[in-house]
């Protein structure tokens, strides 16, 4: 680590700007202050500190209350209003009878006060205190700092994770949406060919959240695209589907048993040609197929979430979509988000929104994220919103 920031964490002297009208002052502290062995600069009134303060470099600021044309206060709320300059703790200069304006200086922001006359040991402790408790500041900020760029190469790396394209097969329609509440997350889609002849669609929920469901996620993205590639056939798609998610959750579980890591898992294997589907859910929440016609019905888990338990019992369906059908797989981000006042956005919600015409899958989804930014509002996201949609086109 090298430049100012290296310089602001670092213990020993810092540097000091002291701001008073008066030059006896100026000189007295400079003197002691320099005698601690502290670097100091001077500024005989608040217009010359902020020009000083602009230049950057300083670690602490003994700033008189009472100057002309700019006092105290009027420098103090300049320096707080500023986002650089805010983190440069202050020190009131005061005489004792000030002691109203030290109280409104604090209020303002400052970090303590010197009283005149100058005493040399409160002067030696206050500075002190002042400029440990910034490199303390100073090392927490490095510190996020650091783990903010950490969480934002791996936000880049689990983006990469998702398919950059999606599959566009003849007559059919896939498109996607991704919303992380958080930098990482657990949340996670796929749609790709197997080897064979099929579409395999995948939505999924690690438990948790942050970085060790994002890990996790990573996990079983790789372990769902590889088993479905090497058995991922449409002839015999019920029990391909069934295998992949029933070795998924084999390594998982006997692997990685003691972190007690899961994912809820909607699986699926899609015949391009003839619109059938093969699927398994894995504790996930049921994903919603419309008819046509504007019928819905739900395909509701066939077994547990996966990574729980060894060996455990995976059924593996079969529905065909027609023409004008959708199938709207999705993550309890959607129904679980929460507006200002707690309430969820909901499974009804989600239904009304279904049912309404749309012009294409595209289109259904920005609808969809729309409406849940409409509803959450000015609130933080509760959780990862993640929703693949497949149409096959209308007959024309």
């Amino acid at each position: 680590m090298s430049g100012p920031a290296a310089r602001e964490a670092a213990p020993g002297p810092g540097r000091i700007l002291v701001v008073d009208d008066t030059e006896m002052n100026r000189d007295l502290l400079a003197r002691r202050l320099r005698a601690l062995g502290h670097e100091v600069a001077l500024a005989e009134n608040g217009a010359r500190a902020l020009e000083l303060l602009a230049g950057g470099g300083f670690d602490l600021v003994l700033l008189d209350i009472m100057m002309p044309e700019m006092d105290g206060f009027a420098v103090l709320e300049r320096l707080r209003a500023d986002r650089e300059l805010s983190r440069i703790p202050v020190v009131m200069i005061s005489a004792v009878d000030e002691i109203a304006s030290v109280a409104r200086c604090i209020e303002l922001g400052a970090a303590d006060y010197l009283p005149k006359p100058f005493n040399p040991v409160v002067l030696r402790a206050r500075v002190a205190a002042t400029l440990e408790k910034k490199r303390l500041e100073d090392r927490e900020r490095l510190r996020a700092l650091s783990f903010e760029r950490e969480l934002e190469i791996g936000r880049r790396i689990q983006r990469d994770f998702l398919p950059e394209t999606l599959p566009r097969p003849d007559g059919w329609e896939i498109a996607s949406m991704f919303q992380p509440a958080r930098q990482v997350g657990g949340d996670f889609y796929d749609a790709f060919p197997t080897a064979e002849d099929a579409i395999a669609l995948v939505v999924a929920d690690v438990c948790d959240k942050g970085v060790g469901a994002a890990l996790y996620m990573a996990l079983f993205r790789t372990l769902l695209r590889s088993h479905a590639e090497l058995h991922g056939a449409a002839a015999m798609a019920a029990p391909a589907a069934r295998s992949v998610v029933a070795l998924t959750n084999d390594y998982i579980a006997r692997t990685h048993g003691r972190s007690n890591m899961f994912a809820t898992v909607f699986f699926g294997l899609l015949d391009p040609a003839t619109g059938e589907l093969a699927w398994v859910n894995g504790g996930h929440e049921p994903p919603v197929l419309r008819r046509a016609n504007g019928t819905l019905e739900r395909l509701a888990p066939t077994g547990p979430a996966i990574g729980m338990l060894p060996d455990a019992a995976f059924e593996a369906r079969g529905v065909r979509l027609e023409s004008g059908d959708l199938l709207l797989a999705f993550t309890d981000g959607v129904t679980e988000e929460r507006d200002a006042s707690g309430a969820f956005f909901g499974e009804e919600r989600l239904a009304a929104l279904v049912r309404e015409p749309f012009e294409s899958a595209a289109a259904l989804l920005a609808r969809l994220e729309a409406d849940v930014r409409r509803f959450r509002g000015e609130t933080d996201p509760s959780d990862d919103v993640t929703v693949l949609a497949v149409l096959r086109a209308p007959k024309v």
